[in-house]
This record gives C-alpha cells, sequence and structure tokens, in this order.
C-alpha cells in the first residue's frame, strides 16, 4: 500500500484531527466487523467532547466546511482500504507455511531463513522474514543484503556520520551505513492478544519514519522505509485500530510503503528492482 496523493500533502492539524476523532468516535463500528467510518454529526459531536469548535468540522446546520469534507473522505478512504483490500492480503500462519515452502522449493535460496521466537508445536521458520529475505535476494540477482543488522543504521558524509537512527531495523539493502532501504517486519502468526509488544511494533516504525523524514528535510537524503506485516488473527481480529493508524502513518509520510502478507510476493520484485536502480546510481564513494 502507497501513499493516497488526495491526503499525502496535508498537515499535521488534519492528522491531529484524525487521531483525535479517531480515539473518542472509535476505529471499528461496535458488534460489526467492520471499520468505522465517522458521519459529519458525529465528527461534530466528537468536536463537543473534545471542547473543540464543531463550526470547524460544520455548521449547526450540518453543512461540511472543508475540513469536514476531507475528513469524511479520508475516514471512508481508510476503512475501504483495509476493509476491500488488506483484510484479503493477511494471512493465518497455515497460509503462510505454504506460501514459504513453496517459494523456497521455487527460488532456491542461500540467504538466511531464520526461525521465529517460539518454542514447542510453535516453532518454525519466521514465515514473512523468509519470503522477504528470498525475494530480496532473488530479485536483486543476489546482490549484497544486510539481511539481519546487528547495528544502527548511519548515514554518512565526508568522512562522518551525518544521522545515526535510534533502533535497528530488520533488514538493510544493500546494508546499514548508508542504505537505500531498511524495513521492519513484524509477523505475529501465534500471538494469542493484541498486547504490548505488537503495538509498541507500530510505534518504533513510526520513530524510524520521523527520524529519516528529519534526515530528508535536514540533509536531502533519502532512504526508502517499508513496513511488512502479517497475521490476520492478530492484525484484523484484534488490531483493526493499529492497521488504521498504519495507514494513517502512510499518508503522513512516514512510510513509504507498507506489504501486507502475500503482498510482499507481489509488491516486492518492483521494489527491489528500484532499490538496484538506486544503488546503480550513487556514488561509489560517501
Amino acid at each position: 500500500m502507497k501513499p493516497d496523493p488526495r491526503f499525502a500533502h496535508q498537515d499535521k492539524a488534519f492528522w491531529a484531527c484524525v487521531r483525535s476523532l479517531s480515539q473518542d468516535l472509535g476505529y471499528t463500528v461496535r458488534g460489526q466487523d467492520r471499520i468505522k467510518v465517522p458521519t459529519i454529526e458525529e465528527m461534530r459531536g466528537g468536536f463537543v467532547e473534545l471542547g473543540l469548535d464543531p463550526d470547524r468540522i460544520a455548521t449547526p446546520q450540518g453543512q461540511p466546511t472543508p475540513l469536514g469534507f476531507s475528513l469524511r473522505a479520508y475516514f471512508a478512504y481508510r476503512a475501504d482500504a483495509l476493509d476491500r483490500h488488506v483484510r484479503g492480503k493477511l494471512m493465518t500462519a497455515d497460509q503462510a507455511r505454504l506460501l514459504f515452502e513453496a517459494t523456497r522449493a521455487r527460488l532456491r535460496p542461500t540467504c538466511p531463513l531464520p526461525m521465529n521466537k517460539q518454542t514447542g508445536d510453535k516453532r518454525a521458520h519466521a514465515f514473512l522474514t523468509g519470503l522477504v529475505n528470498m525475494l530480496v535476494e532473488h530479485h536483486s540477482g543476489g546482490m549484497a543484503c544486510d539481511y539481519d543488522p546487528r547495528k544502527l543504521t548511519t548515514v554518512t558524509h565526508a568522512g562522518m556520520p551525518l544521522r545515526t537512527l535510534s533502533r535497528r531495523v530488520d533488514g538493510a539493502f544493500p546494508r546499514s551505513i548508508n542504505p537505500v532501504a531498511i524495513w521492519e517486519v513484524k509477523e505475529y502468526y501465534y500471538t494469542t492478544t493484541f498486547g504490548s509488544r505488537v503495538a509498541d511494533g507500530v510505534y518504533e516504525t513510526l520513530l524510524d519514519g520521523m527520524e529519516l523524514q528529519d534526515l530528508r528535510a535536514g540533509a536531502g537524503m533519502d532512504i526508502r522505509h517499508y513496513l511488512m506485516v502479517d497475521a490476520y488473527d492478530t492484525w484484523w481480529k484484534d488490531g483493526k485500530a493499529y492497521l488504521c493508524r498504519i495507514v494513517d502513518m502512510i499518508n503522513m509520510g512516514y512510510v513509504d510503503e507498507v506489504l501486507f502478507g502475500r503482498e510482499v510476493i507481489e509488491e516486492l520484485p518492483r521494489l527491489v528492482k528500484e532499490w538496484t536502480q538506486l544503488l546503480r546510481r550513487l556514488p561509489t564513494s560517501s
């Protein structure tokens, strides 16, 4: 999923409205398995509850302001994107295992295929991470890639570090020093509740995105930033609110694209081709 051009250039006040109204009115329709799209009247009521000026949303007669129209359009887009697109891309553990095994048999990879952190019957390969690694290796033609960076991402200039990110990421192409692309993988096939660890994964990606946005604005240097997530039960059944926040994060410009479940098969070939082209255009020294 990429940002929607209609909303990609909204200011921070708009996103403050999105977050405040989502929190106050709810992300989902109570008792129904779908994302909420608040009405203009509900948004006016939400502003009243929050101690804000409801006339910023619509007149007392219900005529929406430009902000009200934009918010209504965004909430409708977010719900439609999640209901119609994302839901069908997310996989169960069994579906992910089958896709992982089929891809491994087809590509015969030499890249790392890590195991998950589970024990007993749940011990298995980290299916989404393995899929990402195999596809990056195959579509880059075996170019160098740091599939498991154990150091902080750093951008250098003239022999000095220009920025060093706060966190280690899950992958960097071609390496964690001066990468053209970095990514996070959040797969939770065997998680039984939507706990703080899963929620923290969203906020970690947000932090990375904010630091990269600062790098872009302050130094004019761009690192592509991606998030890959999967597990139908965890994200769709228990984590719809966080899926909404991920869509917000995409359109706020904190991540270039998010790949949901089987979307890695569909979209990574294109992305890796873009990364290799970017790499070939870079100077040979940094």
